[in-house]
């Protein structure tokens, strides 16, 4: 009797026990990824977290700030998990990562002012460039050669830079120039530059265990159609299938 009971208990236990330890994750204002509504914060990459973390039985807070600030909390105190982070040769062994919560084509973007934009990468690197400060794009575009790169503090005040002629280019991902298209904003594309993974990337002190249990859920929620649903209700397309990855090794 007492080795059904211990049976029937064990079947009705969650399949992922609570974990002790609460984790800290930050991000910025992103949209679609990542933005607050109606005092509330959700997004694409949000709405990821959220259910994973959920899945795997973590306790978590969440908080909106601006990127360096984020970047640099999750460089800097244990638990502490940033995104939607781009992920790079030279962050890899900066953090432990949980990836892909995206996966994107990275563009130059102009203004849709019918004016003609770099004809060469070469050309281009003669412009004035807008980005975020500590974005990755930031070193995506010092390793292809930019020196006059004009920094903001989040994406709204690069894209009104761009507009108001402060920047003649902007990078960013596919999907973010395609919701700034649905928004209405006049841009457009002036050249492709590389592709990108974006993940969750977190302290390196944070428990390994957390961290297993966020990837295998992750992986569940692409391999069940669950993430691709996410980024439909968002009106963006899906990411490309596949729950295999090299950026997710720890370092």
């Amino acid at each position: 009797m007492k080795t059904l009971l211990l049976t029937l208990c064990l079947s009705l236990a969650p399949l992922s026990a609570p974990l002790a330890e609460t984790l800290h994750f930050v991000t910025e204002e992103y949209a679609p990824f990542n933005f607050t509504k109606d005092g509330k914060i959700t997004g694409i990459g949000v709405e990821q977290i959220e259910t994973i973390a959920k899945a795997a039985g973590i306790d978590y807070t969440m908080e909106i700030m601006p990127w360096a600030r984020a970047f640099a909390m999750a460089q800097s105190q244990p638990k502490t998990c940033v995104f939607t982070t781009g992920y790079n040769r030279e962050r890899a062994a900066q953090f432990v990562w949980v990836t892909p919560l995206l996966k994107d084509e990275m563009v130059l973007l102009k203004r849709k002012d019918g004016g003609k934009g770099p004809a060469t990468m070469k050309e281009a690197l003669t412009m004035k460039v807008g980005s975020q400060r500590g974005d990755f794009a930031v070193e995506a575009l010092e390793d292809l050669g930019f020196t006059d790169i004009d920094l903001a503090s989040d994406i709204d005040l690069s894209v009104r830079k761009l507009l108001s002629g402060r920047v003649d280019l902007m990078p960013t991902s596919i999907k973010t120039y395609e919701s700034l298209v649905q928004q209405g904003q006049p841009v457009e594309k002036a050249m492709l530059m590389s592709g990108q993974i974006y993940g969750l990337a977190c302290n390196t002190n944070t428990p390994a265990e957390a961290v297993a249990r966020l990837q295998a859920e992750l992986d569940t929620l692409i391999l069940n159609g669950g993430q691709d649903r996410i980024f439909a209700a968002y009106g963006l397309p899906q990411n490309p299938r596949t729950a295999e990855n090299d950026a997710k090794k720890q370092p």
